[in-house]
Protein backbone atom coordinates (compact mmCIF):
# COMPACT_ATOMS: atom_id res chain seq x y z
CA UNK A 1 0.00 0.00 0.00
CA UNK A 2 1.31 3.33 -1.11
CA UNK A 3 2.12 5.75 1.66
CA UNK A 4 3.53 9.33 2.61
CA UNK A 5 7.35 10.19 2.68
CA UNK A 6 8.33 11.19 6.14
CA UNK A 7 10.86 13.96 7.45
CA UNK A 8 12.41 12.96 10.52
CA UNK A 9 13.94 14.73 13.42
CA UNK A 10 17.20 14.16 12.28
CA UNK A 11 16.71 15.75 8.75
CA UNK A 12 16.54 12.17 6.63
CA UNK A 13 13.71 11.47 4.83
CA UNK A 14 11.99 8.07 4.95
CA UNK A 15 10.76 7.40 1.49
CA UNK A 16 8.62 3.78 1.29
CA UNK A 17 8.99 1.94 -1.82
CA UNK A 18 5.45 2.61 -2.86
CA UNK A 19 4.97 6.06 -2.51
CA UNK A 20 2.46 8.85 -2.83
CA UNK A 21 3.39 11.95 -5.13
CA UNK A 22 0.98 14.85 -5.68
CA UNK A 23 1.45 16.50 -9.20
CA UNK A 24 0.09 19.22 -11.41
CA UNK A 25 -0.63 18.36 -15.00
CA UNK A 26 0.60 22.23 -16.02
CA UNK A 27 -1.70 23.93 -18.83
CA UNK A 28 -1.24 24.08 -22.40
CA UNK A 29 1.18 21.38 -23.60
CA UNK A 30 1.15 19.89 -20.09
CA UNK A 31 -1.64 17.43 -21.66
CA UNK A 32 1.45 16.09 -23.70
CA UNK A 33 4.39 16.39 -21.36
CA UNK A 34 3.09 15.08 -18.54
CA UNK A 35 1.97 11.48 -19.37
CA UNK A 36 5.06 11.15 -21.12
CA UNK A 37 7.14 11.79 -18.33
CA UNK A 38 4.82 9.76 -16.46
CA UNK A 39 5.38 6.63 -18.14
CA UNK A 40 9.15 6.99 -18.34
CA UNK A 41 9.31 7.90 -14.09
CA UNK A 42 6.88 4.78 -13.63
CA UNK A 43 8.85 2.10 -15.49
CA UNK A 44 12.39 3.37 -13.92
CA UNK A 45 11.08 3.32 -10.73
CA UNK A 46 9.43 -0.26 -11.25
CA UNK A 47 12.86 -1.85 -13.04
CA UNK A 48 13.96 -0.59 -8.96
CA UNK A 49 11.04 -1.86 -7.26
CA UNK A 50 9.11 0.75 -6.41
CA UNK A 51 5.99 2.23 -7.53
CA UNK A 52 4.64 5.42 -7.47
CA UNK A 53 0.77 6.51 -6.78
CA UNK A 54 0.24 9.79 -8.11
CA UNK A 55 -2.63 12.21 -6.69
CA UNK A 56 -3.46 14.99 -8.69
CA UNK A 57 -3.70 18.41 -7.55
CA UNK A 58 -5.03 21.05 -9.37
CA UNK A 59 -3.58 24.77 -10.05
CA UNK A 60 -3.72 27.28 -13.71
CA UNK A 61 -6.15 27.07 -15.78
CA UNK A 62 -7.56 23.90 -14.92
CA UNK A 63 -8.04 24.85 -11.33
CA UNK A 64 -9.38 28.42 -12.13
CA UNK A 65 -11.99 26.55 -14.53
CA UNK A 66 -12.79 23.56 -11.66
CA UNK A 67 -12.65 25.80 -8.68
CA UNK A 68 -12.42 29.06 -9.78
CA UNK A 69 -9.31 29.63 -7.92
CA UNK A 70 -6.22 29.97 -10.24
CA UNK A 71 -4.02 28.16 -6.92
CA UNK A 72 -6.45 26.59 -4.59
CA UNK A 73 -5.40 26.29 -0.75
CA UNK A 74 -5.83 22.12 -1.15
CA UNK A 75 -2.57 22.53 -3.66
CA UNK A 76 -0.57 23.98 -1.21
CA UNK A 77 -1.84 21.76 1.55
CA UNK A 78 -1.28 18.29 -0.15
CA UNK A 79 2.25 19.23 -1.34
CA UNK A 80 2.79 20.36 1.99
CA UNK A 81 1.61 17.09 3.44
CA UNK A 82 3.14 14.62 1.14
CA UNK A 83 6.78 16.45 0.93
CA UNK A 84 7.53 16.39 -2.13
CA UNK A 85 5.57 17.23 -5.81
CA UNK A 86 6.09 18.00 -9.37
CA UNK A 87 4.18 20.49 -12.14
CA UNK A 88 3.95 20.98 -15.57
CA UNK A 89 4.02 24.35 -17.05
CA UNK A 90 1.36 27.15 -15.74
CA UNK A 91 0.33 30.00 -17.21
CA UNK A 92 1.13 33.49 -15.98
CA UNK A 93 0.46 36.57 -17.82
CA UNK A 94 2.57 39.28 -18.89
CA UNK A 95 2.05 43.13 -17.73
CA UNK A 96 -1.21 42.24 -15.67
CA UNK A 97 -3.41 40.08 -13.90
CA UNK A 98 -2.52 37.47 -11.16
CA UNK A 99 1.48 37.42 -10.08
CA UNK A 100 3.29 34.04 -11.48
CA UNK A 101 1.77 30.77 -9.94
CA UNK A 102 4.72 29.12 -10.13
CA UNK A 103 6.75 32.38 -7.59
CA UNK A 104 3.55 31.91 -4.93
CA UNK A 105 4.26 28.10 -4.50
CA UNK A 106 7.88 28.87 -3.80
CA UNK A 107 6.92 31.45 -1.68
CA UNK A 108 4.22 30.39 -0.04
CA UNK A 109 6.66 27.13 0.55
CA UNK A 110 9.56 28.99 1.52
CA UNK A 111 11.07 26.75 -1.64
CA UNK A 112 14.25 28.89 -0.77
CA UNK A 113 16.45 27.13 -3.50
CA UNK A 114 15.56 27.05 -7.10
CA UNK A 115 17.74 24.05 -8.52
CA UNK A 116 18.88 23.99 -11.86
CA UNK A 117 21.46 22.00 -12.91
CA UNK A 118 22.46 22.25 -16.67
CA UNK A 119 24.39 19.91 -18.87
CA UNK A 120 24.38 18.75 -22.07
CA UNK A 121 23.55 15.05 -23.92
CA UNK A 122 25.69 13.99 -26.02
CA UNK A 123 24.17 14.90 -29.36
CA UNK A 124 21.65 17.76 -28.74
CA UNK A 125 21.73 20.69 -31.27
CA UNK A 126 23.76 23.36 -30.05
CA UNK A 127 24.39 26.45 -30.87
CA UNK A 128 28.09 26.71 -29.39
CA UNK A 129 31.41 24.41 -30.53
CA UNK A 130 31.95 22.68 -27.20
CA UNK A 131 28.79 22.17 -25.33
CA UNK A 132 30.04 19.62 -23.74
CA UNK A 133 32.22 21.64 -21.36
CA UNK A 134 29.04 22.92 -19.93
CA UNK A 135 27.93 21.35 -16.78
CA UNK A 136 26.93 23.19 -13.85
CA UNK A 137 24.82 23.78 -11.08
CA UNK A 138 22.69 26.90 -10.47
CA UNK A 139 21.71 27.45 -7.00
CA UNK A 140 18.95 30.51 -7.50
CA UNK A 141 17.07 31.98 -4.13
CA UNK A 142 13.86 31.58 -4.48
CA UNK A 143 11.94 34.31 -2.02
CA UNK A 144 13.96 37.32 -1.67
CA UNK A 145 15.42 40.00 -4.51
CA UNK A 146 12.91 41.94 -6.85
CA UNK A 147 10.83 38.77 -6.98
CA UNK A 148 9.65 38.96 -3.34
CA UNK A 149 6.60 41.14 -5.11
CA UNK A 150 7.24 44.34 -3.16
CA UNK A 151 6.31 46.45 -5.67
CA UNK A 152 3.76 50.21 -6.06
CA UNK A 153 2.41 50.59 -9.68
CA UNK A 154 3.33 54.06 -11.35
CA UNK A 155 0.43 56.74 -10.57
CA UNK A 156 -1.22 55.58 -7.62
CA UNK A 157 -1.15 56.91 -4.32
CA UNK A 158 0.59 54.04 -2.67
CA UNK A 159 3.63 55.00 -5.39
CA UNK A 160 3.35 58.81 -4.24
CA UNK A 161 3.10 57.52 -0.26
CA UNK A 162 6.51 55.51 -0.81
CA UNK A 163 7.93 58.74 -2.47
CA UNK A 164 7.72 60.84 0.08
CA UNK A 165 8.38 58.34 2.56
CA UNK A 166 11.82 58.17 0.55
CA UNK A 167 11.97 62.09 0.03
CA UNK A 168 11.52 62.33 4.10
CA UNK A 169 13.63 59.75 5.23
CA UNK A 170 17.10 59.71 2.64
CA UNK A 171 16.36 62.91 0.44
CA UNK A 172 15.68 60.75 -2.78
CA UNK A 173 14.37 62.17 -6.00
CA UNK A 174 12.69 59.65 -7.31
CA UNK A 175 10.35 60.71 -10.75
CA UNK A 176 6.99 61.86 -10.12
CA UNK A 177 5.64 58.88 -13.02
CA UNK A 178 7.89 55.67 -11.53
CA UNK A 179 6.64 52.86 -10.14
CA UNK A 180 8.79 51.70 -7.31
CA UNK A 181 10.08 47.98 -6.25
CA UNK A 182 11.74 46.80 -3.29
CA UNK A 183 14.96 44.76 -3.33
CA UNK A 184 15.33 42.59 0.14
CA UNK A 185 18.51 40.55 0.10
CA UNK A 186 18.69 38.94 3.67
CA UNK A 187 22.30 37.70 5.52
CA UNK A 188 19.68 34.98 6.86
CA UNK A 189 18.53 34.32 2.82
CA UNK A 190 21.92 34.37 1.51
CA UNK A 191 23.33 32.30 3.77
CA UNK A 192 20.96 29.29 3.87
CA UNK A 193 21.08 29.50 -0.25
CA UNK A 194 24.81 29.56 0.07
CA UNK A 195 25.27 26.53 2.54
CA UNK A 196 22.96 24.31 0.57
CA UNK A 197 25.07 25.10 -2.63
CA UNK A 198 28.58 24.09 -0.44
CA UNK A 199 26.68 21.15 0.72
CA UNK A 200 26.11 19.98 -2.43
CA UNK A 201 29.45 20.55 -4.13
CA UNK A 202 30.63 18.37 -0.94
CA UNK A 203 27.97 16.04 -1.52
CA UNK A 204 28.70 15.76 -5.40
CA UNK A 205 32.40 16.19 -4.99
CA UNK A 206 32.50 19.53 -7.28
CA UNK A 207 35.48 21.47 -7.05
CA UNK A 208 34.41 25.35 -7.53
CA UNK A 209 31.46 27.69 -6.36
CA UNK A 210 30.83 30.80 -7.46
CA UNK A 211 29.01 33.75 -5.68
CA UNK A 212 27.44 35.63 -8.70
CA UNK A 213 26.39 39.20 -7.54
CA UNK A 214 26.29 42.64 -8.79
CA UNK A 215 28.03 43.90 -5.77
CA UNK A 216 30.18 46.49 -7.30
CA UNK A 217 27.07 48.36 -7.74
CA UNK A 218 24.23 47.44 -5.07
CA UNK A 219 26.53 47.22 -2.42
CA UNK A 220 24.55 46.71 0.18
CA UNK A 221 22.25 43.92 -1.30
CA UNK A 222 24.56 42.04 -4.06
CA UNK A 223 27.25 43.03 -2.45
CA UNK A 224 26.22 41.78 1.13
CA UNK A 225 25.59 38.57 -0.70
CA UNK A 226 28.94 37.91 -2.04
CA UNK A 227 30.14 38.76 1.88
CA UNK A 228 28.31 36.88 3.56
CA UNK A 229 29.14 34.05 1.27
CA UNK A 230 32.26 34.39 2.04
CA UNK A 231 32.08 34.94 5.87
CA UNK A 232 29.88 31.35 5.38
CA UNK A 233 33.17 29.52 3.94
CA UNK A 234 34.99 30.79 6.91
CA UNK A 235 33.04 30.06 9.91
CA UNK A 236 31.56 27.04 8.81
CA UNK A 237 33.06 25.20 5.87
CA UNK A 238 37.12 26.13 6.74
CA UNK A 239 37.46 22.16 6.64
CA UNK A 240 36.41 21.40 3.20
CA UNK A 241 36.26 24.69 1.36
CA UNK A 242 38.64 27.98 0.95
CA UNK A 243 37.52 31.52 -0.73
CA UNK A 244 40.19 32.91 -3.46
CA UNK A 245 41.64 35.72 -1.23
CA UNK A 246 42.73 33.12 1.49
CA UNK A 247 44.37 30.51 -0.37
CA UNK A 248 46.16 32.68 -3.30
CA UNK A 249 44.66 30.78 -5.39
CA UNK A 250 45.34 27.56 -4.36
CA UNK A 251 42.84 25.30 -2.62
CA UNK A 252 44.56 22.20 -2.03
CA UNK A 253 42.24 19.43 -1.68
CA UNK A 254 39.22 21.71 -0.93
CA UNK A 255 36.52 23.49 -2.70
CA UNK A 256 37.36 26.68 -4.16
CA UNK A 257 35.15 29.42 -3.64
CA UNK A 258 35.43 32.40 -5.54
CA UNK A 259 33.00 35.22 -6.73
CA UNK A 260 32.13 37.07 -9.76
CA UNK A 261 30.49 39.82 -10.93
CA UNK A 262 27.17 38.83 -13.04
CA UNK A 263 27.95 40.75 -16.50
CA UNK A 264 31.04 39.24 -16.38
CA UNK A 265 29.96 35.57 -15.32
CA UNK A 266 27.42 35.85 -18.55
CA UNK A 267 30.30 36.47 -20.56
CA UNK A 268 32.46 33.72 -19.34
CA UNK A 269 29.85 30.83 -18.77
CA UNK A 270 30.02 30.88 -22.59
CA UNK A 271 33.69 31.96 -23.31
CA UNK A 272 34.95 29.83 -20.80
CA UNK A 273 32.60 27.23 -18.81
CA UNK A 274 34.80 24.88 -17.73
CA UNK A 275 35.78 27.37 -15.06
CA UNK A 276 31.95 26.97 -13.76
CA UNK A 277 30.81 24.43 -11.55
CA UNK A 278 28.50 25.24 -9.07
CA UNK A 279 26.64 29.12 -9.13
CA UNK A 280 25.13 30.48 -6.43
CA UNK A 281 23.35 33.74 -6.86
CA UNK A 282 20.12 35.78 -5.98
CA UNK A 283 16.87 35.73 -8.11
CA UNK A 284 16.81 37.59 -10.92
CA UNK A 285 20.55 36.95 -11.61
CA UNK A 286 19.49 33.28 -11.47
CA UNK A 287 16.56 33.56 -13.69
CA UNK A 288 19.04 34.81 -16.41
CA UNK A 289 21.71 32.85 -16.18
CA UNK A 290 20.45 29.39 -16.14
CA UNK A 291 18.32 30.44 -19.23
CA UNK A 292 21.50 31.52 -21.05
CA UNK A 293 23.41 28.14 -19.95
CA UNK A 294 20.44 25.79 -21.03
CA UNK A 295 20.33 27.83 -24.45
CA UNK A 296 24.57 26.57 -24.68
CA UNK A 297 23.35 22.87 -24.07
CA UNK A 298 19.73 23.03 -26.43
CA UNK A 299 17.51 25.35 -24.73
CA UNK A 300 15.15 24.98 -22.30
CA UNK A 301 13.01 22.17 -23.96
CA UNK A 302 15.56 20.25 -21.92
CA UNK A 303 16.33 22.09 -18.87
CA UNK A 304 15.12 20.27 -15.23
CA UNK A 305 14.50 22.55 -11.91
CA UNK A 306 13.66 21.85 -8.84
CA UNK A 307 12.43 24.27 -6.00
CA UNK A 308 13.73 22.94 -2.63
CA UNK A 309 13.57 23.46 0.88
CA UNK A 310 16.65 21.42 2.35
CA UNK A 311 15.42 22.11 6.16
CA UNK A 312 11.32 20.75 5.69
CA UNK A 313 12.64 18.14 2.95
CA UNK A 314 9.66 20.19 0.90
CA UNK A 315 10.35 20.17 -2.72
CA UNK A 316 8.19 20.96 -5.61
CA UNK A 317 9.99 19.85 -9.40
CA UNK A 318 8.56 21.26 -12.47
CA UNK A 319 9.32 22.10 -16.01
CA UNK A 320 11.48 24.95 -16.55
CA UNK A 321 9.44 26.35 -19.54
CA UNK A 322 6.27 27.89 -20.72
CA UNK A 323 3.05 26.23 -21.61
CA UNK A 324 3.67 26.98 -25.26
CA UNK A 325 -0.92 26.72 -25.79
CA UNK A 326 -0.53 26.80 -29.96
CA UNK A 327 0.83 23.20 -29.57
CA UNK A 328 -0.96 21.89 -26.82
CA UNK A 329 -2.63 18.44 -27.47
CA UNK A 330 -0.93 17.60 -30.29
CA UNK A 331 1.49 15.12 -28.72
CA UNK A 332 4.10 17.44 -30.59
CA UNK A 333 6.78 18.82 -27.59
CA UNK A 334 9.77 17.58 -25.97
CA UNK A 335 8.94 16.17 -22.44
CA UNK A 336 12.76 16.38 -21.42
CA UNK A 337 12.51 19.17 -19.01
CA UNK A 338 9.29 17.80 -17.28
CA UNK A 339 11.19 14.24 -17.18
CA UNK A 340 14.23 15.46 -16.13
CA UNK A 341 13.07 17.42 -13.48
CA UNK A 342 11.43 13.79 -12.29
CA UNK A 343 14.88 12.53 -12.26
CA UNK A 344 16.04 15.28 -9.83
CA UNK A 345 12.93 14.26 -7.66
CA UNK A 346 14.43 10.48 -7.73
CA UNK A 347 17.50 11.71 -6.44
CA UNK A 348 15.95 13.81 -3.62
CA UNK A 349 14.08 10.48 -2.82
CA UNK A 350 17.44 9.03 -2.48
CA UNK A 351 16.61 6.30 -5.92
CA UNK A 352 19.67 7.51 -7.17
CA UNK A 353 19.67 4.09 -9.69
CA UNK A 354 16.27 5.11 -10.92
CA UNK A 355 17.46 8.57 -11.78
CA UNK A 356 20.84 7.33 -13.28
CA UNK A 357 19.02 4.65 -15.31
CA UNK A 358 16.45 7.72 -16.91
CA UNK A 359 19.55 10.28 -17.83
CA UNK A 360 21.73 7.21 -19.25
CA UNK A 361 18.29 6.14 -21.53
CA UNK A 362 17.95 9.86 -22.64
CA UNK A 363 20.88 10.40 -23.59
CA UNK A 364 21.16 6.76 -25.68
CA UNK A 365 17.82 7.88 -27.21
CA UNK A 366 18.68 11.35 -28.61
CA UNK A 367 21.98 9.72 -29.35
CA UNK A 368 20.21 7.37 -31.68
CA UNK A 369 18.86 10.35 -33.15
CA UNK A 370 15.16 9.28 -32.38
CA UNK A 371 14.12 12.61 -31.39
CA UNK A 372 11.00 15.35 -30.98
CA UNK A 373 10.29 17.97 -33.99
CA UNK A 374 12.61 20.84 -31.84
CA UNK A 375 15.55 18.50 -32.21
CA UNK A 376 15.12 16.43 -35.50
CA UNK A 377 14.76 20.28 -37.41
CA UNK A 378 18.54 20.87 -36.07
CA UNK A 379 20.03 16.94 -36.71
CA UNK A 380 21.13 15.35 -40.22
CA UNK A 381 19.90 12.12 -40.26
CA UNK A 382 17.20 12.37 -37.26
CA UNK A 383 14.06 10.08 -36.79
CA UNK A 384 11.41 12.42 -36.12
CA UNK A 385 8.76 11.37 -33.31
CA UNK A 386 5.72 12.11 -31.07
CA UNK A 387 6.07 13.19 -27.54
CA UNK A 388 4.77 10.04 -26.33
CA UNK A 389 6.63 8.00 -28.61
CA UNK A 390 9.85 9.40 -27.58
CA UNK A 391 8.97 8.35 -24.31
CA UNK A 392 8.19 5.08 -25.52
CA UNK A 393 11.65 5.07 -26.82
CA UNK A 394 13.11 6.11 -23.64
CA UNK A 395 10.88 3.33 -22.00
CA UNK A 396 12.68 0.74 -24.57
CA UNK A 397 16.20 1.71 -23.34
CA UNK A 398 15.97 1.89 -19.63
Amino acid sequence: MADKIVMNADGTMTVPDDVIIPFIEGDGTGVDIWPAAKLVLDAAAAKHGKSIEWMEVLAGEKAFNETGDWLPQDTIDKFTEYLIGIKGPLTTPIGGGFRSLNVAIRQIMDLYVCLRPVRWFNGVPSPVREPNLVDMVIFRENTEDIYAGLEVESGTPEAKKMMELLHDAFGWEIRADSGIGVKPISKTGSQRLQRAALEYAVRRNRKRVHWVHKGNIMKFTEGAFQKWGYELVREDFSDVAVGWDDCDGDPGDKILVQDAIADIALQQVLTRPAEFDVIATMNLNGDYLSDALAAQVGGIGIAPGANINYVTGHGVFEATHGTAPKYAGQDKVNPSSVLLSGVLMFEHLGWQEAADDIVAAVEKTIGDKVVTYDFARLMDGATEVKCSEFASAIVDRL
